[in-house]
């Protein structure tokens, strides 16, 4: 069994089509146990309900944005919780945000539009070879 087969990965984005091929290039990487969440504030009650080992996480969402759901994600008790990786998604290039996000534990930022390439090398960052 591949590393990305054990890992238990979250997507939480306000647009479907991004779900979609989040969770497409996720299953293309071998990814097997994928969540979808549509804003931050589902992301949380999944996360409280049922720890994920990685979190893929918008930035820009209605109710709970990217930020405050890494936030509340690093500041939960539980530690499966509190521990899990973190990646957040933005179609801004904006450096602050991507300090901001490091300084509140991301494990690292994807640039929307991506490449399957791109979301392995941020998740490989992260984990390690996959296969």
């Amino acid at each position: 069994m591949s590393l990305a087969e054990k890992i238990k990965v979250l997507i939480v984005d306000d647009q479907v089509t991004s779900r979609l091929l989040l969770s497409d290039a996720l299953t293309q990487l071998g990814f097997k146990q994928i969540t979808a969440a549509g804003d931050g504030e589902q992301g949380m009650k999944i996360m409280n309900e049922q720890p994920h080992h990685l979190v893929i996480s918008d930035f820009n969402m209605p109710k709970m944005d990217g930020i405050t759901f890494l936030q509340a994600v690093r500041s939960n008790p539980n530690p499966a919780t509190k521990k899990a990786a973190f990646i957040i998604l933005t179609a801004q290039g904006d450096r602050a945000l991507v300090q901001k996000a490091a300084q509140l534990g991301a494990n690292n930022v994807l640039a929307k539009p991506f490449t399957i390439e791109k979301m392995k090398a941020a998740i490989e960052a992260v984990f390690g070879a996959l296969k």
